[in-house]
């Protein structure tokens, strides 16, 4: 029945009982004023054992829980969440206090869990990522270095662990900006690497980490794909002349080598070698396009009024009359002629469509953040494909060079910005949407 007690009825109910003896010594000798001697000296024997007694009984009863909770405390200070302490029951000051605990320590044991597996799951990553990384401490010292890192430095980690940048070979890479490109060279392989470098705190003291990611061979890759191509456009262009040059060449072979001539072989000697000369002033404006794509120069930046600019490109175009909506006034730094340039063959693009339907065109403009955004839209027929658009020499225009869109996003990309073509959403037509950094 005691037992059943909270914790502090307990406590209280072994403090009344060690005080009974001395009350019940007390009011005897209140009731008997004047008791014997050896009466008096044997109730003060057994009322000081009582109360010595009972006072060990409420020592115990509080020291046993405190012990108790500070062996459990003592077990989470060391890690060790496997213990939980039991007799916890709610409504009691010290059970619920015990409760508390228990779930601290179920808590810290699946956080602890959680910690183990994303530790684990981490360390795998780095362990498969194609990507070297190192992690340093304040002095410069490597402390950390996944799979790729040891291959970057051709040596296994228990041999790198502890030594300097500089002795590794990798001082340069903890200096300058935190992400360019390097080219270098290392134990484990040479040519241009992508530098990321971040700062972490680990025991109160700084880090660096370091990632190194290998581009030789991605733009071994990218350089494969254009020569592809390029070769590919080039290849083509080629066999649409050399193909009817031949053909004309071996015909007017056969021409002459007959006995008399034909009454019109004047005429067909005339026909043919128009022919030739026709393909060979394609293949002319052929070369001259590809030498302006390939020498399109670096930009000159200054100040460019923006509003101003696109007002005047509206006003070259003289097939149809280009409606402007009214927008913000904006300064780019730009190269005029460029950004002029760039404009112009937008607006002539968005101009033949809307010919063809007898549509219109429109242009306005828009602060979007730290960018402004000029976009150019035509009532013409749409897109039916999107993937050729920026390709080198591709056309679907009669006469048409295929590189007027080609020169325009490199424009806008040598200015910071971009270049973005698509079908509008609201009605037939399409839509280019330029973007370029203003300040």
């Amino acid at each position: 029945m005691f037992r059943r007690l909270p914790h502090n009825w307990q406590v209280l109910v072994l403090a009344l009982v060690t005080a009974m003896p001395a009350v019940s010594a007390t009011v005897y000798l209140l009731w008997r004023p004047t008791p014997p001697p050896w009466l008096r000296w044997t109730l003060l024997l057994l009322v000081s054992m009582a109360w010595i007694g009972f006072a060990l009984m409420v020592r115990a009863r509080v020291v046993r829980p405190l012990r108790t909770l500070s062996g459990l405390l003592a077990a989470l200070r060391q890690g060790d969440f496997s213990i939980q302490a039991r007799g916890a029951r709610a409504g009691d000051p010290l059970g619920e206090v015990i409760l508390e605990l228990n779930g601290l320590v179920d808590l810290l044991r699946q956080q602890r869990l959680g910690a183990l597996e994303a530790t684990a799951l981490l360390r795998t990553v780095m362990e498969e990522i194609d990507l070297a990384v190192f992690a340093f401490d304040d002095t410069q010292r490597l402390r950390l270095a996944n799979r790729a890192g040891e291959r970057l430095l051709a040596q296994p980690v228990e041999r790198l662990t502890g030594r300097t940048a500089a002795e590794l070979g990798l001082a340069e890479c903890l200096e300058g900006e935190p992400v360019r490109t390097l080219q270098a060279a290392f134990a484990g392989g040479l040519g241009r690497w992508n530098i990321r470098r971040s700062t972490f705190r680990q025991g109160g003291r700084p880090h660096q980490l370091l990632v190194l990611a290998d581009l030789s061979q991605a733009l071994r890759e990218e350089e494969r794909l254009a020569w592809q191509r390029l070769l590919r456009v080039l290849g083509h262009e080629l066999n649409n002349s050399l193909a009817p040059i031949k053909s004309i060449a071996d015909s007017l072979a056969r021409l002459l080598e007959q006995d008399p001539l034909p009454e019109d072989w004047r005429e067909d000697s005339r026909r043919g070698m128009e022919v030739l000369s026709g393909r060979a002033e394609a293949l002319s404006r052929f070369m001259e396009s590809y030498s302006r794509l390939a020498r399109l120069p670096h930009p000159r930046k200054g100040p460019v009024d923006l509003g101003t600019t696109i007002r005047r490109v509206a006003g070259l175009e003289t097939r149809l009359a280009v409606s402007v909506r009214p927008g913000p006034d904006l300064v780019v730094q730009a190269d005029s002629d460029q950004i002029e340039q760039l404009l112009i063959n937008l607006v002539c693009n968005a101009a033949d469509a809307a010919l063809e339907t007898k549509g219109a065109v429109t242009l306005r403009w828009a602060k979007a953040g730290a960018q402004v955004e000029v976009c150019i839209e035509d009532e013409g027929p749409g897109l039916s494909n999107t993937a050729n658009l920026f390709v080198p020499f591709f056309t679907t225009k009669p006469g048409g060079s295929g590189i007027g869109l080609v020169i325009s996003r490199q424009i806008a990309e040598a200015h910071g910005g971009s270049l973005q073509i698509e079908n509008r959403k609201d009605r037939q037509g399409c839509i280019a949407r330029l973007r370029l950094p203003l300040g």
